[in-house]
């Protein structure tokens, strides 16, 4: 059974940056992509950056292009999300996700077989 823990939110001001980590325990974490999203208040989850089982693919929203980015550790079997400049609309509970192989669309949350609990990042003006 797979489990993936997040990490590392908190309140930030805006303009921040935060690192949030997703450890993944009970399975074979290199083989498979992963993918963080974003729930925010009163709102749909919505996908926020994916990464390949190894590296070679990343995906990002438009609305954080150029301010997150999303590496992996294999070894460590954790993947991270990595916040730079951060805006009071960043505010959300932040999930990560382990993703079917070989699914088309990264950012389809049904592609996505396992899910944390989540973590809050609340980023004031």
């Amino acid at each position: 059974q797979v489990q993936l823990v997040e990490s590392g939110g908190e309140l930030m001001q805006a303009g921040g940056s935060l690192r949030l980590s997703c450890a993944a325990s009970g399975g074979t974490f290199s083989s498979y992509p992963m993918g963080w999203f974003r729930q925010a208040p009163g709102k749909a989850r919505e996908f926020v950056a994916y990464i390949s089982a190894s590296r070679t693919i990343v995906a990002y929203a438009e609305a954080v292009k150029g301010r997150f980015t999303i590496p992996r550790d294999n070894a460590q079997n954790t993947v991270h999300l990595q916040m730079n400049s951060l805006k009071p609309e960043d505010t959300a509970v932040y999930y990560c996700a382990r993703r079917l192989p070989g699914s088309s669309t990264y950012s389809q949350q049904t592609t996505y077989d396992t899910w944390g609990q989540g973590t809050q990042v609340t980023v004031s003006s």
